[in-house]
């Protein structure tokens, strides 16, 4: 009970930390769609492979966030509950699902049942960088501009509340890019310089690697509210279990009490009636 209770203590101060850096990495992701949005809905001619709708599409790459560690409740089964599900909507599309996983339990979870992988991370499910994100970005973008792959999917678990986190499944490529409504008041002019496809071939890359450092730490943030909550919810079954053992117990001594009491009675009244007779 001592380790449950320390565990829950520790994930309940690790989860402000992950939420802060999730929160703080939302604008930046924001920003970057919009400005994103804004150079596309300005230029003449968008082409950009990233942009690309495929009329034929054959596979789609999948990055499927678990954890490193377990202890977590029932988060990484929600993940990979979600995953199938997208599999079964890809496959019912036409396409093959090309497994990218993040995290030493979805790794397992693959393994075990003899599933290919076309990518694998471990080691910072709990606290991701933006250079861990640059690398799963780079090897999904890279099977998308080689045809490997005709979309690129993301399957990870929402930060809601400290209570609350869903497992989502999001598509990341091709990229959705909307002008939306007019804004009220006077709409900025952009000035491109050396022009917008240039714009763009930076920008696209960046949107790609936002997008899932982001999806790593909502995970993380979820992760550590899951473990919390699970480390909660064992060391109150704990304090239960042991409630419901030392009545079991204190029953058991009074019972074997009663047994020894009604022996030594037994005994006295059998010596009795032999000294009267």
């Amino acid at each position: 009970m001592r380790i449950t209770k320390a565990m829950e203590l520790i994930a309940a101060s690790r989860i402000v930390r992950a939420q802060l850096r999730a929160q703080q990495t939302r604008p930046y992701a924001s920003s970057i769609t919009t400005v994103l949005s804004n150079v596309a809905s300005q230029a003449d001619e968008l082409d950009h492979p990233m942009l690309e709708h495929r009329a034929e599409k054959r596979a789609a790459a999948v990055f499927v966030v678990t954890s490193d560690r377990g202890l977590c409740g029932g988060y990484n089964s929600n993940a990979l509950r979600t995953a199938e599900e997208l599999f079964v909507r890809l496959r019912g599309q036409g396409m093959e699902p090309k497994i990218y996983v993040c995290g030493k339990k979805g790794i397992a979870y693959y393994r075990f049942r003899r599933r290919p992988m076309e990518g694998s991370w471990q080691g910072f499910s709990e606290n991701p960088t933006y250079d861990d994100a640059k690398v799963v970005a780079g090897a999904m973008m890279t099977a998308f501009m080689d045809r490997e792959v005709d979309e690129i999917h993301g399957v990870f678990t929402d930060y809601v509340t400290a209570t609350t986190q869903r497992a989502v499944a999001r598509r990341f490529v091709p990229l959705v890019v909307e002008s939306g409504e007019a804004p009220e008041g006077p709409v900025p002019q952009y000035v491109f310089e050396p022009s917008a496809a240039a714009l763009l071939e930076h920008l696209v890359p960046r949107y790609v690697e936002s997008r899932i450092f982001v999806a790593l730490l909502e995970s993380a943030a979820s992760e550590q509210a899951a473990r919390r909550r699970a480390m909660s919810a064992a060391t109150e079954n704990a304090e239960e279990l042991i409630k419901v053992l030392t009545r079991q117990a204190n029953q058991a001594r009074q019972s074997e009490i009663t047994q020894e009491i009604m022996e030594i009675v037994g005994g006295a009244e059998a010596l009795r009636q032999a000294a009267g007779e």
